[in-house]
């Protein structure tokens, strides 16, 4: 095992770690995506309790 870096943080930038950028439409993606789970499920509640 090397110790010569022990002791030492990882200093790697965001775009670094993901390697690659993120698009800028994900945001928009989650956000209607969330959304739509959530109205499917509120349906699938209704659904079972009337």
């Amino acid at each position: 095992m090397n110790d010569d870096h022990i002791g030492q943080g990882i200093t790697e930038t965001t775009e670094q770690a993901r390697q690659g950028v993120t698009g800028h439409k994900v945001r928009y993606v989650l956000f209607f995506s969330t959304l739509g789970a959530m109205i499917f499920l509120s349906a699938v509640l209704v659904a079972f309790i009337s």
